[in-house]
């Protein structure tokens, strides 16, 4: 539908005043106050034809924390019913002020908080970069720097950054949208209208969206059929209610088992660049090994297994994609470098089948398409879990960080210094010289462990320290001294001996215990199958392949096509990867978070803990 210039801005003001009386009417929470506790609540009685969904709206808490503190709600509401809603953080600052106000980081840009068509809103997640930030809206680093200028200085997690709406440009194979940042009091059905919508188109454009996720402050993809300039109101079925629309954002999933599951593993095999070929083998015969797993017990299955080409040369891959063979499929897994990735993202979208990008951190396929699973774990996303399990796990511990070496750890040691000071964790700096021996004896404590954390992961500085402070607790033996440090210390195999002799704990996304029963019976399987042992890489690509088939076809065949509703009950025993997927947004696809705490202790074992939950 098309208006004359003149008259479409009629409709946009008229437009942002209704969005703003409606803004403004969520400020005003004039309800009684009780503490229960030493919770706060509003005492709210529910309304004819309301449901939990719109008080939710109303009281800008999420319906699980509602039920969590009237667990008699569970069952229904009914008129006249007392609930108790907790007091949030929005809702406390609704009651500061009678008119809206947008509270912005420090440099950034002011904008009206309901006029988005020049800009909106983020709010930084952990882990997030400015550079991913960008990727994911289709901008740039530097546009987000022009808005925004305090963010050169760094951004924080729950820090707001403006940032520039999309232009929209209609190009084949292009896909329309714009973003919007959900609004106090709106709605699923609110928004749809505003852009003049169905609600189904919305949750098509956003994977993600649920109940937990169409939260106040969250950026969701609005489609465009037309020009993005035109807002009129939704003129669709007038039977849609509110109601009806917000069953839309419950996703059961669906259980139902394939007969058969049609899986396409697509890999650069004769590509010989750096050896790669002989890693990529490994990772094909440990997928074999899942795969033959799998059958074994009782799955079916028909994997398809194809060389796709080398380096950026993506021809083989693409007229690979038009066989009858690739229409039909529920799994992808392969693609090595972007273009690869790019191809295969492009097709798993139109398609919608799900990919699963085994190797890539970098590429930015993942933040806009909702089919695709990443196995690498980020690099952002990791330091950024690691930093809370570490304050989470040794808060209660003598913290000493030793200063010295390449100081290449020093970015996430301020992570996580920064998190210890804002939840008032008190620790120690040192310097690690010739002395320390003696200086950091007046820094322990000889009733809680003491843990040491160097800034630098590199193998001299550690075998340094490992000898400085397995002196100082033969000194003191009543001091219980620890050491925690990185992912690349498990490599450094000539330390093993030296890591129980002391204590050594570190953080990663993957680890193999040499110890573990599983790994010995993989080991002897692959000899068996193809009379070798598998190449001593970090990670092992033989049980990268296996652990990413058997995750995947388990999940496949427990739950269907909808297993990514069921995430949480997908339960596989992986030799090395940890895995747990997260979204990154209401649009894009998963990136697996997953992380261990490995400790080996003086008692020569290896404890090996899950810590992605």
């Amino acid at each position: 539908m098309c208006f004359p210039r003149q008259l479409s801005r009629v409709f946009a003001v008229i437009f942002t005043l209704c969005i703003g009386l409606q803004f403004s009417h969520a400020q005003d929470l004039s309800y009684d106050k009780v503490t229960v506790n030493g919770q706060s609540y509003y005492k709210y009685k529910v309304q004819q034809g309301e449901g939990l969904y719109a008080i939710s709206r109303t009281f800008s808490v999420t319906v699980a924390d509602i039920l969590r503190h009237n667990p008699n709600a569970n069952t229904g509401l009914k008129v006249g019913q007392e609930l108790l809603i907790p007091v949030s953080t929005a809702s406390l600052s609704a009651e500061s002020s009678s008119r809206p106000v947008q509270t912005l980081a420090s440099g950034s840009a002011q904008t009206n908080p309901t006029d988005q068509n020049i800009t909106f809103n983020h709010t930084v997640s952990s882990g997030e970069t400015v550079y991913g930030i960008s990727r994911m809206y289709n901008t740039t680093v530097e546009e987000v720097y022009r808005l925004n200028p305090a963010a050169r200085d760094g951004i924080a997690e729950g820090q707001l950054l403006v940032i520039p709406q999309r232009r929209i440009i209609s190009e084949e194979k292009e896909e329309n949208y714009r973003y919007h940042t959900i609004l106090p009091k709106e709605t699923l059905y609110s928004v749809s209208r505003t852009y003049s919508l169905k609600p189904e188109d919305v949750v098509v454009a956003n994977p993600g969206l649920s109940v937990e996720t169409f939260q106040i402050g969250r950026v969701i993809r609005i489609p465009f059929f037309e020009s993005y300039e035109t807002f009129v109101p939704y003129e669709g079925e007038n039977s849609r209610d509110e109601q009806q629309a917000n069953r839309l954002l419950y996703h059961e999933g669906s259980a139902e088992r394939l007969n058969m599951i049609n899986v396409a593993l697509l890999l650069p095999l004769l590509d010989e660049t750096g050896n790669g070929h002989l890693r990529l083998q490994e990772y094909y015969e440990g997928f074999l090994l899942a795969v033959n797993e799998f059958k074994e017990r009782g799955g079916n299955l028909q994997l398809y297994v194809f060389e796709i080409g080398k380096g950026t040369d993506t021809r083989k891959l693409e007229s690979l994609l038009e066989t009858m063979e690739m229409q039909s499929l529920h799994l992808i897994v392969g693609g090595v470098n972007d273009a690869q990735i790019k191809i295969l993202s492009d097709f798993s979208r139109s398609r919608n089948i799900t990919y699963v990008v085994p190797f890539s951190q970098s590429n930015g396929e993942v933040l806009n398409n909702g089919n695709i699973f990443q196995v690498n774990s980020l690099l952002q996303s990791i330091q950024s879990k690691t930093a809370k399990v570490f304050l989470d796990t040794f808060r209660n511990a003598n913290l000493v960080f030793v200063n010295g070496g390449d100081n290449d750890k020093m970015e996430f040691i301020s992570r996580i210094q920064n998190l210890l000071r804002e939840n008032g964790v008190r620790y120690e700096t040192v310097h690690n010289s010739s002395a320390l021996t003696s200086t950091i004896l007046s820094l322990l404590s000889t009733n809680r462990e003491n843990l040491i954390i160097p800034t630098s992961g590199d193998s001299n500085t550690l075998r340094d320290l490992l000898d400085k402070l397995m002196e100082v607790q033969e000194s003191n033996p009543s001091y219980t001294l620890r050491l925690l440090g990185y992912p690349e210390w498990q490599t450094y195999s000539t330390l093993i001996d030296e890591y129980y002799r002391v204590g050594v704990y570190f953080f990663s996304p993957f680890f193999v215990d040499e110890k573990d029963p599983m790994v010995g019976n993989f080991n002897d399987a692959f000899s068996r199958w193809y009379g070798r042992i598998p190449l001593n890489t970090y990670p092992d690509y033989a049980m990268w392949g296996y652990d990413t088939a058997l995750y995947f076809l388990t999940a496949l065949q427990r739950f269907g096509l909808d297993f990514e509703y069921r995430l949480d009950e997908v339960k596989v025993h992986s030799i090395q990867f940890a895995f747990h997927f997260e979204r990154m947004n209401n649009w894009g696809g998963f990136i697996n978070t997953g992380l261990y705490l490995v400790f080996y202790d003086t008692n020569g074992r290896i404890i090996k803990m899950d810590k992605s939950r």
